[in-house]
């Protein structure tokens, strides 16, 4: 099963940047940290699919790191609920649904975000009202470093273990770089962990582009009780490729033609060896 999600994640990664590349935008950089995240949450872990997407048992997800999108529009497509070539030839044109933010008018997704700062706090209101309902389902959400110096987040943090929502998890792509360069440069975190901690969350801190390690994670945050999860997942600033690899210019950046055709042949090669 892990060695199937490993592949994916690296098929994910071809297709957002064969949409980033039609489209002409997009966040390279991010779309490529979180592709194992992602792949693992909507492979492995979550109860979702088209054909329950409407069920109020559903698990739901919340994309707060909005801006990285490309991956997200791959996971839902190979998951059934989007097109693929509808996505890849309508991507960022005028009059498209497929923008470059979560867009709920579509499928599968249940919240526009990408003003920074807001999946936390959404997400916490919707654990809340399932717990309230008597609900077993849990919501999760995926944010940026960068994210974290939105003062929301931790207005989220405070309420999240207030209201002891142990069918939350939030996951922090920690892939430590920016727009405008490192997160330490930009608003430092110091130890995230003890920080998120004295909140009175339960804390994993794990490698986040390794589908065995996330699995434990989640698996982890599942058994978890009385408090929600963090997952700080530590990955790498366009993984994948490797020379993208930890360089904040690929934040948001499309590729020229030469690039694009050596980033598919690397990715692919990576993806044929873990068949």
């Amino acid at each position: 099963m892990s060695e199937n999600l490993k592949a994916l994640a690296y098929e994910i990664r071809e297709k957002a940047l064969e949409i980033i590349y039609s489209g002409k935008t997009g966040h390279i950089g991010g779309d490529f940290s979180e592709a194992e995240i992602l792949t693992t949450l909507y492979f492995h872990v979550m109860n979702i699919s088209p054909e329950n997407m409407d069920d109020p048992d559903r698990d739901y997800f919340i994309l707060s790191k909005g801006h990285s999108m490309e991956s997200y529009y791959a996971v839902l497509s190979k998951k059934g609920f989007l097109d693929y070539d509808d996505v890849v030839s309508r991507y960022s044109r005028a009059g498209s649904p497929y923008i470059g933010h979560p867009n709920n008018k579509l499928p599968g997704i249940e919240m526009n975000s990408g003003s920074l700062g807001h999946g936390l706090p959404v997400s916490v209101g919707i654990a809340l009202a399932l717990k309230m309902d008597g609900r077993t389902n849990r919501v999760y959400t995926l944010m940026g470093d960068g994210e974290l110096a939105e003062g929301s987040v931790w207005e989220g943090f405070m309420s999240g273990s207030h209201y002891k929502l142990d069918n939350l998890t939030a996951v922090i792509d920690r892939n430590g770089l920016q727009i405008s360069g490192s997160t330490e440069d930009v608003m430092h975190h110091e130890d995230l962990a003890e920080r998120i901690r004295s909140f009175g969350w339960h804390v994993i801190r794990t490698a986040g582009n390794d589908v065995d390690a996330l699995i434990r994670a989640f698996d982890e945050a599942k058994e978890t009780k009385g408090c929600p999860t963090a997952i700080i997942a530590d990955t790498t600033k366009g993984k994948g490729v490797s020379f993208i690899e930890n360089i904040a210019g690929w934040h948001h950046r499309v590729p020229t033609e030469e690039e694009y055709l050596r980033m598919k042949q690397e990715l692919r090669e990576k993806r044929e060896a873990l068949l």
